[in-house]
């Protein structure tokens, strides 16, 4: 697995259309059946939740809005798909998002966040 840090403390990036990420941080892994996966996980208290939540769904709105066919199984022809859970422990919230996608998916995605990425 590669570590990759999005958005670590960095300016927004006027090519990305989206404001700079703070919270999430990614793992990428490739399979050799073409199918890879982007993890995304941020661990905050409650008073950042809300951002770290924004943040994922702001990486799924930018999915959609560059690769229109997905989200769906990719079994099924689809480019991309994802899942997002939310679960809290104590005083600490978890956002996970999960995206798994063709080659050509994950290398758009680094392309996207290039300047973002450790």
């Amino acid at each position: 697995m590669t570590s990759v840090g999005i958005g670590m403390n960095r300016p927004p990036n006027d090519n990305v259309g989206m404001r700079a990420l703070h919270y999430l941080t990614f793992e990428i892994s490739e399979d050799t059946d073409g199918i890879d996966t982007v993890e995304g996980m941020a661990s905050t208290d409650a008073a950042a939740h809300a951002h770290a939540l924004a943040e994922a769904r702001a990486v799924i709105e930018w999915a959609r809005a560059h690769h229109p066919h997905g989200p769906g199984p990719l079994d099924e022809g689809f480019d991309w798909d994802h899942d997002l859970q939310v679960s809290q422990d104590g005083d600490w919230h978890t956002v996970t998002l999960t995206l798994s996608g063709t080659a050509a998916f994950l290398e758009a995605f680094q392309r996207q966040f290039a300047t973002s990425l450790d």
